[in-house]
């Protein structure tokens, strides 16, 4: 019953008329909001756990934003979890759902790419269309990603569409330039799952115990670690196979890391102040020497 109606709801929001009854001896009106969820094919527990969200809502805004969900192709169960994660979502018009979907399918996430996409980040329904493009494009025309890792990244990651252009970039160039690791590995690695602080911590950490070198053309005088293994594993793993470490040794280097970060930053500061200083100098000397001429 629930798979007749589903492909009912299909068939009447592509045609742009409102949702069918829901089948049964009586009217969708008269069963309640509960048992029109029911035939949708939630459980009892699911209906009322759906309810429980934006009570003061209409059931028509519930059963519209759940419907577009479904025909996503998510389970009842997947459908009711991104709304508990995301009860925003009931507000937004079932066209806007349906849209932002469709937008999704161009950027190259389909099918079971695009379910698990919004199951795991459903803030990907509120970011504005040309955001998501321009994350896109600076995939494609900066971080040189073919158009299959391309929705390889945006199937296994799709918080990069969420981050700040720059600090996307500069994760990347980080793990270009730095650790010398080309775009397959990246995706094969799954590098935007991991914070960019974290993976320089490690990287870092890493070089300083000489485990790690910068490739110069391509070549290194030791064996680097597979970014696989720097990103995926867990830091207890991590410190106990790759950096051959302990956490207390680690968690002494961050600290030492921040430090040294912290100190240079106050030397760049300083540093600007004199010159600053010294321009000003320039300035005040040049004056006078003006008005001794004069």
């Amino acid at each position: 019953m629930a798979a007749l109606w589903l492909r009912g709801a299909g068939r009447a929001l592509r045609a742009g008329c409102s949702l069918p009854a829901a089948p049964g001896p009586c009217s969708r009106r008269g069963c309640g909001a509960a048992a029109a969820l029911r035939t949708m094919g939630f459980s009892p527990e699911q209906a009322r756990r759906l309810l429980a969200l934006q009570p003061r809502l209409g059931p028509e805004h519930r059963e519209a934003a759940a419907t577009q969900l479904l025909l996503l192709g998510l389970s009842p169960e997947a459908a009711v979890a991104l709304l508990e994660r995301s009860p925003a979502l009931l507000r937004l018009p079932a066209e806007r759902l349906r849209e932002r979907a469709e937008e999704l399918r161009r950027l190259g996430l389909d099918g079971g790419r695009l379910q698990r996409a919004l199951s795991r980040c459903p803030q990907l329904f509120h970011v504005p269309r040309k955001r998501l493009e321009a994350a896109v494009r600076l995939l494609r025309e900066r971080c040189l990603f073919t158009a299959g890792q391309l929705r390889e990244v945006l199937g296994t990651c799709p918080t990069v569409l969420l981050e700040e252009h720059r600090t996307l970039h500069h994760q990347f160039q980080y793990a270009y330039f730095r650790m010398g690791v080309r775009q397959k590995a990246m995706v094969d690695a799954r590098l935007f799952q991991m914070p960019f602080a974290e993976l320089r911590n490690r990287h870092i950490f890493l070089e300083r115990r000489g485990l790690y070198e910068t490739p110069h053309k391509g070549q290194t005088q030791t064996s680097n670690p597979k970014l696989k293994d720097i990103v995926q594993l867990s830091e207890k793993d991590f410190l106990a196979s790759v950096a051959c470490s302990t956490p207390e040794e680690y968690e002494v280097f961050k600290k030492l890391l921040a430090r040294e970060e912290e100190e240079k930053e106050e030397e760049d500061v300083d540093a600007l102040y004199t010159e600053d200083d010294g321009d000003d100098d320039d300035d005040f000397d040049s004056d006078e020497s003006k008005t001794a001429q004069e």
